[in-house]
């Protein structure tokens, strides 16, 4: 299944090469509800193979719309989550990002509650 969010650019890392020429490239997305959110969301996603060219046209503070898949796996006891972008384009628009705060949710998948204190996470 695949999700796309919404937000600005923050950050492009270096191209990694791992064994066998295996290549990822991360990248950091940032979205918010708008001027009033306190606590914005920094969301690190990785390209791999082939599609680590696909952040080379877009700058840095610039708004993207990712398409990414949900990537999980299991090593000696530990979990690992990565969220694997194969679609990036401009989003439209300038400033914050969407009204959802620039996620796309399944269709089960519930709202988060709002939390009762001020903890940034």
């Amino acid at each position: 299944m695949a999700y796309e969010l919404e937000g600005n650019l923050k950050e492009v890392f270096e191209t990694k090469t791992f064994g066998k020429g295996f290549t990822k490239r991360e990248f950091v997305v940032t979205t918010s509800r708008g001027a009033e959110d306190r606590y914005p969301q920094h969301i690190k996603l990785s390209l791999i193979k082939d599609k680590v060219g696909l952040i080379d046209r877009f700058q840095v503070g610039q708004k993207v719309k990712v398409t990414f898949d949900l990537r999980g796996s299991e090593s000696n006891g530990r979990y690992f989550t990565d969220l694997q972008a194969w679609k990036i384009e401009g989003a439209e628009g300038g400033g914050g990002s969407t009204a959802g705060g620039g996620r796309r949710q399944a269709p089960a998948e519930a709202e988060e509650p709002e939390l009762e204190e001020d903890a940034p996470f």
